[in-house]
């Protein structure tokens, strides 16, 4: 079987002093382009979060709103499984998925149509 080298380099999970335990919350087909919201998520990702809520709560963009539900309700389930660390919690993983498409014809000149495709996106945060 083959190795893939670890992400987080040389060191490992252990580094970052990681519990083992992931807590996750997702939202499934979210009204908004994985485009839009994917370098959000590449801002919190890696930060505690707290301060993820903080870039998050200062960011205009509308799907930072969502992934900030999204993030209080990973934290709102590390709390029901009796996390033992709330304050030492990272985002380990925010990733933002393409979901399915609404297809729309409208018209052109010349008797043509353009289809237009109103994205959807399935929107996962892990925290640890």
């Amino acid at each position: 079987m083959i190795e893939l080298p670890s992400l987080l380099g040389r060191a490992g999970k252990h580094e970052f002093g990681f519990t083992g335990m992931a807590y996750s919350a997702t939202h499934r087909h979210a009204r908004i382009s994985a485009d839009k919201v994917r370098p959000i998520a590449d801002l919190i990702r890696g930060e505690r979060v707290d301060d993820a809520l903080a870039i998050l709560r200062f960011q205009p963009q509308r799907g930072a709103r969502m992934l900030e539900k999204v993030l209080k309700s990973a934290l709102g389930n590390a709390e029901d499984q009796r996390a033992p660390n709330l304050g030492g919690l990272r985002v380990v993983n925010a990733t933002v998925d393409g979901g399915p498409m609404f297809k729309r014809v409208r018209p052109r000149a010349r008797g043509m149509a353009h289809v237009i495709k109103k994205r959807f996106s399935h929107i996962k945060i892990s925290i640890e």
